[in-house]
């Protein structure tokens, strides 16, 4: 049987710019005036997000300008380092760690590109040592933070006694397209934000931590590579994002989530979900989905309310503020990204 994980620490970090909802509802006509005029009942989606506010790496006026691919590198070099860094030190703070203590570290990111690899670029800042193993991990969008927890547990018990740094952290607003007046790209502008998560891992028969992390699991629906992912032009990214989503998930999900907490063996306990938040549409979905009352996954619709959809940082968004309200017990851990996959991981939370 594998050895449980210890969670030692876990952190969020946001960046600075932080915009109320109503600000950008109220922008977003002047921003995407052909799609609104072309298509006027689009004009409610800003309104109707479940989002009060988001956190941006730039000021709304660097949106207003026309930006190129080397543009938005750079920002993302520039501040997906920062936000590494603070998500990165917050999580060794809070596990009773310095930088010099990680002995490997995996590093989540889809919304950019960047070799040399961010976790290598803040190294003088972080204090790594000379041997740091490292594990950068491209492509994984929205299920990045779970699949990325898969990784980072499986190097923790593959190297007991050693610590793990996973560190999620994603511009998505880097990818905001105001050249294309498509229905796709104004969903985008409406959802999406920025923001990091980090956690410490470590398997350790002494030390319990936070949580404990157990057997974790992917399914990949078959021809569903148009639902979920990138476009890529001269401009940047462009974002591929199915409007039947919300639909395939509520009849597709259950299978495969029904299988792995079937696998679990906890005798007709029913464990925590935690999942990605995506949208009000998509946990709607998932509830549905499920058989759970509409509004039961209400820690996703908090963090939804408060920081937008940050792709892969989200869900341990979620883990945070879910072990902030004290809840404890047997947890399932989901995301959904590129592929199209759902991911899984088990957790005994509340043990710290």
């Amino acid at each position: 049987m594998n050895s449980p994980v210890s969670l030692l620490g876990l952190a969020t970090a946001v960046p600075p710019h932080l915009i109320d909802q109503d600000v950008i509802t109220r922008l977003a006509p002047v921003v995407f005036q052909k799609i609104f005029d072309d298509h006027p009942g689009m004009a409610d989606i800003f309104a109707h997000t479940g989002i009060e506010r988001r956190n941006f790496v730039r000021p709304l006026e660097w949106f207003a300008e026309p930006r190129d691919w080397r543009d938005r590198a750079e920002a993302y070099v520039e501040c997906a380092s920062d936000l590494f860094v603070d998500a990165a030190q917050a999580a060794l703070k809070h596990a009773g760690l310095e930088a010099g203590d990680v002995d490997i570290v995996v590093t989540v990111s889809s919304t950019g590109i960047a070799t040399p690899s961010l976790d290598v670029r803040v190294g003088s800042r972080m204090g790594w040592r000379q041997n740091i193993m490292r594990v950068p991990v491209f492509g994984l969008g929205c299920a990045g933070g779970i699949t990325g927890l898969a990784i980072a547990s499986r190097l923790a018990r593959a190297e007991p006694g050693k610590n793990v740094l996973l560190v999620a952290v994603e511009l998505c607003s880097l990818a905001f397209r105001f050249d294309q007046a498509s229905k796709t790209e104004l969903i985008a502008a409406a959802l999406f934000a920025d923001g990091a998560a980090a956690v410490v891992l470590r398997v350790d028969d002494d030390e319990a931590g936070v949580a404990r992390l157990g057997a974790a699991a992917e399914h990949t629906w078959p021809d569903t590579l148009d639902i979920m992912g990138w476009t890529v032009d001269p401009i940047g990214f462009g974002v591929v994002l199915s409007p039947e989503l919300p639909r395939f998930l509520e009849e597709h999900f259950a299978a495969p989530a029904k299988k792995f907490t079937a696998t679990l063996g906890l005798n007709g306990t029913k464990p925590q979900l935690i999942c990605h938040i995506g949208s009000s549409k998509l946990l709607a979905a998932m509830e549905a989905a499920l058989g759970l009352n509409f509004g039961t996954l209400d820690n996703e619709r908090a963090v939804l309310r408060a920081h937008g959809n940050m792709s892969s940082p989200s869900v341990l968004f979620v883990l945070a503020h879910a072990l902030e309200k004290g809840i404890s017990g047997p947890a399932v851990l989901s995301a959904l990204g590129p592929g199209f996959t759902a991911t899984f991981v088990s957790a005994e939370l509340g043990h710290g």
